[in-house]
């Protein structure tokens, strides 16, 4: 992959928060543990701090608790513990367990990025950070208020545009589109939605932080006009009647990129065995979880207290692949549904990275010459990755052969190359960033 993007930022405010990350690599290169993996067998430590957001793409990690996957692999002191918010996953990876925080979460594939860099962390510090797995694919949502339910918006976003325009315009107030954290992922795909249509996310419209569990609540009161998160948030809101599935996110782009099984780079390269042992649980889990034998018991633990705490009815059918979108449209089995184990979806591809960062470019989170490839390889572990999956005897099948899944396509025709990410940016409409 080459270099991205020598484009400066129009407007861009994160100043100090990015500095590290423009120096490049030799900013942070004393914060970083060198990446050298241990081949002994002994675990260094039975014990880690996991965090997750309530959300059904955490199944791995609630799977991997509940079925004994970690005590299998001699991860016999592993707490997973739920986190409040995004925010809140970020300030206890930055302290880390030594201090109060944790080791490692279920997380939005960019904030590893986002935290290593020091962009989204108090005074900027970078805090290094590893991706180990993906934990999904796809499987995320944008709902929209029962409001706008004779428009029954989708894909298409130019009628739902003027619509919010015109509200804006009558009350005088903001229209909001919510999504869980700046830059992360249900971040980018409201964003890419909506400027698809000719929407521009900055100007036309307020984009606003909200937990996930926060959402239909808010919804309800009518803070918002959309939202963007994962389940059960979006069948919830439609079981309580506030408002109905606009599409799922895998219509966007075809098997997507989500979620992320991270770790703080020192807990790796202090326990590297145990950080395997760590990875080859959550794989397990994975392939358990993708079973369509196993999705209504997915399900049932995804709702109980300790979890998800919400009611079955709201998991079961999107966790089982069948989707009600409220309109009357439905469908059984969608080919859209979230995988955990099929199509690749444990593999970490360094070039759906990429596409993270570049996103992040776009809207300007991160600065234009930030150098990713560097970025990249001190972020993205699929060494660790593929080291796992050839002590847990993988098919040579589902190990990808190349760091890069190639050419990616979006629903509005839109290409991303891996090779080029600069002619993918040149080719968006609505951004802030320009060429030099």
């Amino acid at each position: 992959m080459q270099d991205p993007i020598a484009l400066r930022p129009r407007g861009l405010t994160r100043r100090t928060v990015l500095q590290a990350a423009v120096a490049g690599p030799a900013a942070t290169t004393a914060l970083w543990p060198s990446s050298a993996f241990a081949q002994g067998a002994a675990l260094e430590t039975r014990a880690a701090k996991l965090g997750f957001i309530a959300l059904t793409d955490a199944a791995p990690l609630f799977v991997a608790e509940e079925k004994g996957f970690f005590k299998k692999h001699g991860m016999t002191d592993v707490e997973v513990l739920k986190q409040s918010s995004w925010g809140t996953t970020r300030d206890n990876l930055v302290l880390g367990s030594r201090s109060g925080g944790i080791d490692g979460a279920h997380i939005l594939t960019p904030m590893p990025y986002l935290i290593s860099t020091g962009a989204t962390t108090a005074n900027n510090v970078p805090v290094p950070m590893n991706i180990l797995a993906r934990l999904n694919l796809g499987g995320q949502c944008i709902s929209v208020g029962n409001e706008y339910k004779d428009l029954k918006v989708g894909l298409d976003t130019r009628d739902f545009g003027k619509a919010l325009l015109s509200k804006r315009v009558k009350t005088g107030k903001p229209v909001n589109a919510a999504m869980t954290f700046p830059g992360g992922t249900h971040d980018m795909w409201i964003r890419y939605w909506m400027a698809a249509g000719g929407v521009d996310p900055n100007k036309d419209i307020t984009t606003i932080v909200v937990p996930p569990a926060q959402m239909v609540a808010n919804m309800k009161v009518g803070s918002m006009d959309t939202f963007c998160v994962c389940e059960p948030w979006n069948r919830q809101l439609i079981n309580q009647k506030i408002g109905y599935t606009a599409l799922t996110t895998s219509e966007l782009w075809m098997n997507h990129p989500e979620k992320a099984f991270a770790m703080r780079a020192d807990y790796v390269q202090a326990n590297p065995n145990a950080t395997k042992a760590l990875l080859k649980a959550v794989m397990e889990a994975q392939m358990w979880c993708e079973e369509p034998a196993n999705r209504a018991e997915v399900a049932e633990i995804c709702s109980r207290r300790r979890w998800i705490s919400a009611p079955v009815d709201d998991v079961i059918d999107r966790v089982k692949g069948d989707f009600d979108y409220g309109t009357g449209r439905v469908e059984a089995n969608s080919k859209f549904q979230m995988r955990f184990w099929k199509d690749h979806a444990s593999y970490p591809f360094q070039s759906h990275d990429l596409w993270f960062l570049t996103e992040n470019i776009r809207w300007g989170y991160l600065p234009p010459n930030l150098d990713t490839q560097a970025l990249i390889a001190k972020v993205n572990r699929e060494d660790i990755w593929r080291a796992a999956a050839r002590e847990l005897g993988v098919a040579a099948k589902d190990i990808p052969a190349s760091t890069s899944r190639g050419v990616e396509k979006f629903f509005d025709g839109k290409v991303f190359d891996p090779a080029n990410p600069k002619k993918y940016l040149d080719s968006l409409s609505i951004k802030y960033v320009k060429s030099a």
